[in-house]
């Protein structure tokens, strides 16, 4: 049913490991609460047809390290559904899900949105459950703050983006970026590095891949998204190869489709000045070796795309979406500067220096409540 668990266990966790069936709907479904040393577990929910055992695994460890260096007093957890977001059942088997996980949500762990959910799901788990605590990423009407449809965490990308090229020198109003993904994240990095003078010369999505060094217009680019769901019928003269928008010569690079897209391979042709992880593991940790030695500054996935979960804090003390977007710009900006000072001070990646930080806060949270053992 799934791989050979590939993450080992440590002094962190995980804590808790769920496999939940339906037989009814076929529903499969896990949830992995890694550590909770900072608070009740939080994480978004993934909905794929090809999602792993270990892919919730390694989410959830990431959620530790992410509402860590965050700040914010929640633990790491992670769900995730392994169906197609576009099964004609796809109500049924989230209403099995959150049903199956009824001793669990929302006392220990909060349901959010990750890939393949939107705020459609998260009112069916807040019906299912009859508690409107249950989730996170809820429509407005149900008290909640819609972050994929405001596209915080592509605006927090952005902020993260600002910090790193204040630290390169480059002039963000003047710079060239391009955008792997045109979901959630990727439509937000658009709009909002449109909006702040940035330039997007190139965007892709799983239809195709679209080029024009003099600049798309986003507005437009949006436009077609909603009458086709597809970048390629923006515009036909300036498509070019999926997989080519990552190696093209801009500043900036936004890899925000999903995991593993770069590679030590591609990571020796990439051009762009920056890098930063709108996706969960868009890039190994080779490939980070390669583009540090390049030159090239990177910005970690639980540094730059930390807008969601902090907008899920937001939330959960009944905050607004005003709220919502000035603690990302806050919190994302601060961890971004502390990333860079601390890579360049001990002169190590700027992953190595925001997992630093990440840990020493776990840490000490587990030592405060008697948790910590050396490994």
């Amino acid at each position: 049913m799934h791989k050979t668990l590939e993450f080992e266990p440590d002094t962190f966790g995980p804590e808790k490991i769920l496999v939940v069936y339906d037989t009814k709907t076929r529903m499969l479904g896990y949830l992995v609460i890694d550590n909770t040393a900072c608070g009740m577990g939080k994480g978004g929910v993934r909905m794929a047809s090809d999602l792993t055992f270990n892919d919730v695994i390694r989410l959830a460890r990431t959620m530790t390290w992410k509402n860590a260096a965050a700040d914010l007093p929640l633990g790491g957890a992670k769900g995730g559904i392994v169906a197609d977001p576009k099964d004609p059942g796809r109500e049924a088997i989230i209403r099995a899900y959150a049903k199956a996980l009824r001793n669990i949500i929302p006392r220990e762990y909060i349901f959010g949105l990750d890939m393949g959910l939107t705020e459609s799901d998260a009112a069916l788990v807040v019906d299912e459950l009859g508690d409107p605590k249950a989730s996170t990423g809820k429509p407005a009407f149900l008290g909640g703050i819609p972050y994929d449809k405001l596209m915080i965490t592509g605006y927090g990308v952005v902020e993260s983006v600002k910090i790193a090229c204040e630290f390169t020198g480059i002039d963000f109003s003047q710079a060239t970026l391009a955008i792997q993904g045109f979901g959630a994240v990727g439509k937000g990095v658009a709009k909002f590095a449109h909006e702040m003078g940035a330039t997007v010369v190139a965007v892709s999505d799983i239809s195709g891949a679209l080029y024009d060094p003099k600049g798309l217009d986003v507005s437009e680019l949006m436009r077609t998204m909603e009458e086709s769901g597809k970048v390629i019928d923006y515009r036909k003269d300036c498509r070019i190869p999926l997989g080519e928008e990552l190696l093209l010569p801009v500043d900036i690079l936004v890899p925000a489709a999903k995991g593993d897209v770069i590679g030590q391979a591609n990571a020796r042709k990439i051009k762009a000045k920056i890098v930063a992880e709108g996706a969960n593991f868009a890039t190994s940790v080779d490939a980070q070796k390669v583009l540090h030695s390049r030159g090239i500054w990177f910005v970690p996935d639980f540094i730059a795309n930390a807008g969601g979960v902090i907008s899920a804090y937001i939330e959960l003390i009944n905050g607004t979406s005003s709220q919502a977007f000035e603690s990302t710009r806050e919190k994302i900006q601060k961890n971004t500067k502390e990333m860079f000072e601390k890579s360049l001070d001990a002169k190590k990646p700027p992953l190595d220096a925001a997992l630093e930080m990440a840990r020493e806060r776990v840490i000490n949270a587990m030592k405060a409540k008697g948790k910590w053992r050396q490994p």
